[in-house]
């Protein structure tokens, strides 16, 4: 059996583009990222997914690996695979927004841990809410929803020197503003609810000014901020389900559209 060179650079090359794409998600893309996932593991996961998708794409160009070409290539498929992985990163970044607006409200933004997924500090409901996010996402198979996003990817904006346009990158920097609108979207049953009982602590404390409002009002608040919490947790299936459509739709007309 006689194997060319030219053969062995096209059977490598046409497994490296997408391995780099796929690569690129899993950098930026939540879960797959996250510290306490080796990366090995990540590195083993997107060769396995790139050889098991290599049937249902379209060929890669015959494009010398040595070359300018090549590295423009290689750069496209990062950018595109970076970006596809940081839209999913920001939906659950509004949950951790969400948990940060809720965790100040009731007081306890001073209680901070350390995110094992972003090696950050963040407060305690942040990450209550990224746990159950986590969750949820995983029993909606909303990995494989991306998987599947990932691989129409390659049909809608094919490997070669292609890069997302420039609309498309602003509607990825518009997107943020849509995090920060679901993160209070989720956040706002369980704030406004606090804000009444500020203010119907502070009519209190200027009805009675010997009542110590600090040592009665704190653990209330807290209470209250639980109790909210646990009424508001069906809702976030709801609200996860809404930002991840609408960053499937951000992914394939905006940044994968030629």
């Amino acid at each position: 059996m006689n194997i060319t060179g030219a053969e062995l650079l096209s059977w490598i090359s046409s497994l490296l583009w997408p391995f780099m794409r796929i690569s690129a998600m899993f950098v930026a893309a939540p879960i797959f990222s996250a510290r306490s996932v080796p990366v090995r593991i990540r590195v083993l996961l997107a060769f396995f997914i790139s050889w098991l998708l290599l049937p249902v794409i379209p060929t890669p160009p015959a494009v010398d690996l040595i070359s300018g070409e090549a590295l423009v290539i290689s750069i496209s498929q990062v950018i595109i695979g970076v970006a596809m992985g940081f839209i999913l990163q920001m939906v659950f970044s509004a949950f951790v927004i969400a948990g940060q607006s809720v965790a100040t409200a009731m007081g306890l933004g001073f209680a901070s841990i350390v995110d094992p997924q972003n090696g950050v500090q963040v407060p305690v409901i942040s990450q209550a809410f990224l746990i159950m996010v986590t969750l949820v996402f995983l029993a909606l198979n909303g990995h494989l929803v991306f998987i599947e996003v990932l691989a129409k990817s390659f049909h809608n904006m094919p490997i070669g020197a292609t890069f997302p346009s420039q609309d498309a990158l602003w509607q990825l920097v518009n997107w943020g503003s849509d995090m920060f609108t679901g993160g209070m979207l989720v956040a706002l049953p369980a704030v406004a609810a606090l804000l009444l009982v500020n203010l119907a602590f502070g009519i209190t404390s200027r009805a009675a000014p010997q009542l110590n409002i600090f040592a009665v009002g704190f653990p209330i608040m807290i209470m209250v901020g639980i109790a909210f919490l646990i009424l508001t947790l069906p809702t976030i299936t709801g609200h996860l389900s809404h930002l991840l459509t609408q960053a499937v739709d951000l992914i394939q007309t905006h940044i994968l559209a030629m």
